[in-house]
């Protein structure tokens, strides 16, 4: 039996427990340190924005998944073998992104985690699909990734809430706050297109349309245009939908026009290129998002302890981190739960669908977070609203504050 406790301890820290050793903030099964007498790697694949565009998240993904394959080997890897990361930039471009997924497959990684950019993952995915290689997806929220494919069928997981949950979840906000007259500010990219998509429905739902909706290529400078567009439409609230610095071109025009509605979203306003792009116009922006860098607990403590110390720094996009963290878990834990040791895509499959142990998380518990007919971890109790105060996010609801103190399970 796999069992748990939370602690921030150092990672150089290991105890005997019953049937488990220790780590940072997770007790590993014991049988993860036994010998095989064979020191052949476990290759896994990453693929995500770690130049360009998307590195502000991409590289807190990355820098997730290294800490936790860190602490994986620091007690012996997978039953003595170590894992390998296999890892490719895809500058959150879809064709290169299509390009290195190719060149990642043909170096034997038996499963990947990644992608950051929904447009460049659905370029790609196919080719996991294809080839049987489970893909866990730690970032990436448009709706149609794990859409794509039949369950039943599908290789594709994702530990991140898809944005058919987090448009609602902040429709719900606003109309609580009173704001019921949205302008959608929406990219061109196919997460852009999705997220459009699924606010106009999350809406329709309330029996309600956007007053006003404007659709942009990334890279553009100037919105004043269609921001006044939206003004003059009655807007009281703007609706974003883009990563990038397209975020703080909206804030700073809104700021320019000297119109001070609200500008909420999902979960890329809490990044840095939003933050430090808007400065003082992004304060009070509010987004959806699965973790906050708080220490409302002991494993969360640990975590961000363990993450500041090996990067020397405060985490980027902490919902990028953790989340990729936990994706990195859980797949430990699907090869943990092959009784044969055949680590193929088949058994890795089958394995994260519901036949590991428990796995005690920073996001999460997942207990079962996948199955053969559902292969996203994160249900909308996960979710809490997130705030811009100060430069930095916290909670926008004191209560939610108060429930992160328990970490939800999947519903």
């Amino acid at each position: 039996m796999i069992s748990f406790v939370s602690f921030a301890s150092a990672l150089s820290v290991f105890r005997w427990a019953g049937c488990a050793l220790v780590v940072g903030a997770v007790v590993l099964p014991a049988q993860l340190n036994a010998q095989t007498g064979s020191a052949n790697p476990v290759r896994i694949g990453v693929v995500g924005p770690f130049t360009g565009p998307s590195a502000d998240f991409g590289v807190p993904m990355l820098n997730g998944i290294k800490l936790a394959v860190d602490e994986i080997n620091a007690v012996g890897g997978y039953l003595g073998r170590p894992l390998e990361l296999v890892i490719k930039d895809d500058t959150a471009n879809p064709d290169e992104g299509r390009k290195v997924s190719q060149d990642l497959l043909k170096e034997k990684v038996v499963a990947a985690i990644g992608f950051c950019n929904t447009g460049v993952a659905m370029k790609a995915i196919d080719l996991f699909q294809d080839a049987r290689t489970p893909l866990i997806v730690p970032c990436s929220s448009g709706t149609a990734v794990t859409a794509k494919y039949p369950p039943a069928d599908s290789y594709i997981f994702r530990v991140q809430a898809r944005d058919a949950l987090q448009a609602p979840f902040m429709v719900d906000d606003i109309l609580k706050r009173g704001w019921d007259k949205v302008a959608i500010f929406a990219d061109t990219t196919g997460y852009g297109e999705g997220g459009y998509n699924d606010v106009v429905a999350a809406l329709a739902a309330k029996n309600l349309k956007p007053v006003y909706a404007s659709r942009f290529a990334l890279g553009v400078k100037d919105l004043s245009a269609e921001l006044t567009a939206a003004r003059n439409a009655g807007a009281n609230v703007v609706f974003s939908y883009t990563v990038g610095p397209e975020n703080a071109v909206i804030a700073n025009g809104k700021k320019a026009l000297g119109w001070k509605v609200p500008q909420v979203g999902a979960w890329p306003l809490s990044f840095p290129n939003f933050i430090d792009g808007a400065k003082d116009a992004a304060e009070g922006a509010l987004m959806v998002q699965t973790f906050i860098a708080e220490p409302s607990n002991e494993r969360r403590a640990a975590f961000l302890s363990s993450y500041t110390r090996k990067y020397q720094g405060r985490v980027a996009v902490p919902m990028a981190a953790a989340n990729a963290y936990d994706a990195t878990y859980l797949l430990m834990y699907s090869l943990l739960g092959i009784r044969d040791g055949n680590l193929n895509g088949k058994a890795i499959k089958e394995s994260l669908e519901g036949k590991m142990k428990t796995y005690y998380g920073v996001v999460s518990t997942y207990e079962k977070p996948f199955s053969v007919e559902d292969k996203d971890a994160i249900t909308r109790n996960m979710l809490v609203i997130g705030a811009v105060k100060n430069g930095a996010i916290t909670f926008a609801y004191p209560e939610d504050a108060k429930r992160n103190l328990i970490i939800q399970r999947k519903q």
